[in-house]
């Protein structure tokens, strides 16, 4: 027998903002939200819909909540949210356009880190970019990670208000001229030891690389708090000025690190501590503050040396000439056994998590494992935690890549433990989001490059039109109707153009077919059969790329070198009327391993762990290299 539909649980959901059906990427048949998710949803957003009756109530209550709200957003929008536009490509170029290298900088292979690209990488990369005469250098997330060897993808991050101490460069920091014990585990054969196995290592092993930095940045902090302090000295003073500057939240993520610490041998999710240390306004949270203040001042201090740092290479990228200089991209959330969501409880949902439907690339939809902000607390401080949050990323850059800023408009909710096919669509508050990241575009003067792929909501391209918000548009989909590849002077005028993203094959994987070779391997094409189907897809794909760059004045010959289609591709994509062109550092490396599989776990492929195969020296030397940036 068909259940009878639940009209009371519909007008809730419907209410609520969550979404009756969707367009799937591509087109075809809309596809509808079961009931059973509805209920899910509803109960995660704090509503009671487990009964017609008590959807009933809920629906009511809803509808008087939402009449206070409207009353204050009235008052809102008058106020945080005026209608600006971002800052444009015109004011941070002049009228010209211009292209940058991107670089997952964690990846980084060089002749002096640690296994780990850090700042230091950082500025060897602004430098040999600005040779080349790029206008910006972009980066993956630079936030702080979690505390644990599975989680360790950039867009999964304990918060997204503060950054990762792997990034330090070591040697930067002043306190080493001063610290003996540092200088000394530097020197000792030991250390040195251990760094050259991580420099010669294929992966990135995260946990080795901060246990080895560990002792070298607690020395440093130490011989800080002797010779500075907190105000004592012109650079103890700008210690203190930044203390002030990010206030309690500061003090709350150094107070988070240090419970994480103290609970390693146990659990390093918060949810699994004791129930008095989940409150992050317990009186035994702020004992515990109390009785660290070592350990708690030391996780504070790496924020300000991280802050320090990155100001430096923002205005060694502007003094080589660069117009933008650095590009950071911000992650569209957080770990639910992150900092942010200890620390905002009331900001996220619970009982759902944040991914992707069914399209292409990942069959079966993608559960990102991120917890959810609940759409209605974000209006209730006049949106000024938001605006803080993308503050964080904005400092010290240029410009801003928003991850997935289809999430402004709508976010695709997991009823957790199902799969992500069972999500549904809940719709966000995006005239007022849009307003709020344009508000702090222009106070950062940074441009805002939004990553608008896959399932894309109607009217949301037009709505970063108009807020000046340039677009992000991706050589492999930009296909005319036939299947063939669009020419330069079809390509968006108002979008930064790449090649490729960090979740699809590199040039080199692209012609290969080793993407494809690794999709069976790793079941993501079932069989033989759907290989052999995907490979003959390639091929066709193949002969479309090579058709169209040779009618646009490439020259190549039916089989060209991996250099040559780098160099043919990026010179095709200067030639659009795009006013940005991302150079992928992986192209001009010539990879074919991917940085990241979506849709497949940790336990399957080890996704943000593969470094770059050639050193950065190496490529800054290779005349290949140069010919293809000399294009450009």
């Amino acid at each position: 027998m068909t259940p009878r539909p639940r009209r009371a649980l519909r007008r809730l959901a419907d209410r609520l903002g969550i979404l009756a059906s969707y367009v799937p990427a591509g087109g075809g048949a809309p596809r509808r939200t079961s009931d059973a998710t509805r209920e899910v949803l509803v109960a995660a957003m704090g509503f009671d819909a487990s009964s017609e009756a008590a959807a009933a109530r809920a629906l009511r209550a809803r509808e008087e909540e939402a009449r206070a709200e409207r009353a204050a957003a009235r008052g809102l929008r008058a106020r945080l949210v005026a209608p600006d536009r971002a800052f444009t490509v015109r004011e941070a170029l002049g009228g010209r356009r211009g292209f940058g290298i991107f670089a997952n900088l964690y990846a980084v292979r060089s002749a002096r880190n640690l296994g780990f690209g850090d700042f230091a990488d950082l500025r060897a990369l602004v430098r040999f970019a600005a040779r080349h005469g790029a206008a910006f250098v972009g980066l993956n997330p630079l936030h702080a990670l979690r505390l644990d060897p599975r989680e360790t993808s950039p867009y999964s991050p304990a918060t997204r208000f503060f950054r990762e101490p792997l990034y330090l460069e070591l040697e930067a920091i002043p306190e080493l001229a001063h610290c003996g014990s540092a200088r000394r585990i530097l020197a000792s054969a030991a250390w040195r030891s251990e760094v050259a196995g991580l420099r010669e290592a294929e992966r990135i092993d995260y946990a080795h690389a901060a246990i080895l930095r560990r002792p070298v940045l607690e020395a440093l902090h130490a011989t800080f708090v002797a010779r500075h302090g907190v105000g004592r000295t012109p650079r103890g003073r700008a210690f203190e000025a930044f203390l002030a500057r990010e206030g309690e939240t500061l003090l709350a993520f150094a107070s988070f690190r240090t419970m994480e610490e103290a609970h390693a041998g146990r659990a390093r999710d918060w949810r699994a501590w004791p129930v008095r240390l989940r409150d992050p306004g317990s009186d035994a949270v702020r004992e515990f503050r109390r009785a660290r203040p070592r350990e708690v001042g030391f996780h504070a201090w790496l924020q300000f040396e991280l802050d320090a740092q990155l100001a430096a290479v923002a205005r060694e990228a502007r003094a080589a000439g660069m117009a933008i200089g650095l590009y950071p991209d911000l992650a569209l959330g957080s770990s639910r056994a992150g900092f942010d969501a200890w620390a905002f409880p009331r900001r996220f949902a619970s009982g759902v998590t944040l991914g992707a439907p069914p399209d292409d690339y990942a069959p079966e939809g993608q559960d990102w494992n991120l917890p959810a902000l609940l759409p209605a607390r974000l209006a209730e401080d006049g949106f000024a935690w938001f605006a803080r949050l993308l503050g964080a990323s904005f400092a010290h850059a240029g410009a801003l890549r928003v991850d997935h800023v289809l999430g402004f408009q709508r976010q695709w909710w997991i009823p957790a433990g199902r799969p992500a096919s069972e999500g549904a669509y809940v719709r966000f508050p995006a005239r007022e989001l849009l307003g709020v990241l344009a508000h702090e575009s222009r106070r950062a003067r940074a441009l805002v490059i939004g990553e608008d792929l896959g399932t894309v909501p109607p009217g949301l391209t037009a709505r970063l039109a108009r807020r000046g918000i340039l677009s992000s548009r991706v050589l492999l989909f930009e296909r005319d109707t036939r299947g063939g590849f669009k020419p330069a002077r079809r390509m968006s005028p108002r979008a930064l153009l790449t090649a490729n993203t960090h979740d699809l094959p590199s040039l080199a994987a692209f012609w290969s077919g080793r993407d494809l070779g690794l999709r069976r391997e790793l079941g993501v094409i079932p069989d033989d059969a759907s290989l052999a189907q995907a490979l003959e897809r390639r091929e066709a794909e193949r002969k479309a790329l090579l058709w169209r760059l040779n009618a646009e004045g490439a020259g190549l010959g039916a089989s060209p070198s991996a250099g040559q289609l780098c160099a043919a591709v990026y010179a095709f994509l200067c030639r659009s009327p795009a006013p940005l062109v991302g150079v992928s550092l992986d192209d001009l490396a010539g990879e074919t391993e991917p940085v990241n599989v979506p849709g497949v776990g940790p336990e399957r492929f080890p996704s943000w762990t593969r470094r770059l195969g050639r050193a950065l020296e190496a490529l800054a030397r290779d005349p290949g290299v140069a010919g293809a940036l000399a294009g450009l």
